[in-house]
């Protein structure tokens, strides 16, 4: 997600493009960096304990931000296009036309993900395998190639969301860390196995993250003790999600 939000920040300061224009320009780079981490490294250990991924992984995250240290420095940058002050005015509420850009740009990537996975081959690979990983070897499927596939879509998906958050957020290289924890309770909150459950989850969780900031004596400052207050809820009261099915 932060490599997507520098690339969109790079291409803003040098090139001065809109940053909305440039959105589709983060996905190839982004998909790249996940298939080949997938395909190269993770894959090697995807049949050892679920720990050892995530350490892995946790590993990995450490190496990508020290790199982007080393290129950026920690100095927080800024994409600030002409519109960043203009909104949409309803009432005594004001929309900001950047946030509701980064939504539908949102529904879009959510829409085109569902299109991939129900009517593809490929969809249908990366189903299968989630369902009945052996079953799908039997048949024919590239493991180590659908597991690729599926990390490098989603590193895609993550690049332009940075794209989008560096338009209403400074960026530096730990600036992607408060998202790993939102994203976690996005997926529990609508649950696992489609598409629709986990836009519900986000935009469930979106608005019970504004409403307890605005509650008297809360802020910004708790939005992470919000998201963990919501995701002991559903892991006790509904494991499964309020949407969504394990796969």
């Amino acid at each position: 997600m932060i490599v997507g939000s520098y690339i969109t920040w790079v291409l803003f300061t040098r090139l001065h493009l809109d940053p909305l224009l440039t959105l589709p320009s983060t996905p190839l780079p982004s998909s790249r960096i996940g298939y080949a981490l997938q395909r190269g490294v993770i894959n090697r250990v995807i049949r050892a304990p679920l720990l050892f991924t995530f350490l892995l992984t946790f590993g990995i995250n450490l190496v990508i931000v020290s790199l982007l240290l080393l290129i950026f420095t920690p100095d927080p940058r800024s994409v600030i296009p002409a519109y960043s002050g203009s909104g949409l005015q309803l009432g005594s509420i004001t929309i900001p036309f950047i946030r509701l850009g980064g939504l539908a740009v949102a529904l879009v990537l959510a829409g085109i993900l569902w299109l991939v996975l129900n009517r593809t081959r490929v969809g249908a690979a990366i189903l299968a395998v989630g369902a009945t990983r052996d079953a799908a070897q039997l048949v024919g499927v590239d493991l180590r190639h659908v597991y690729a596939l599926t990390f490098a879509i989603g590193a895609a998906f993550a690049g332009v969301a940075g794209g989008i958050i560096s338009t209403f957020q400074s960026i530096t290289p730990t600036a992607g860390d408060p998202y790993t924890l939102q994203a976690f309770v996005v997926v529990i909150l609508g649950g696992l196995g489609r598409v629709s459950a986990t836009v519900a989850g986000g935009l469930a969780f979106g608005l019970i993250e504004v409403l307890g900031q605005s509650a008297p004596g809360l802020g910004s400052s708790f939005s992470n003790a919000i998201a963990f207050v919501v995701l002991v809820l559903v892991l006790v009261v509904r494991p499964r999600g309020l949407l969504g099915r394990l796969a």
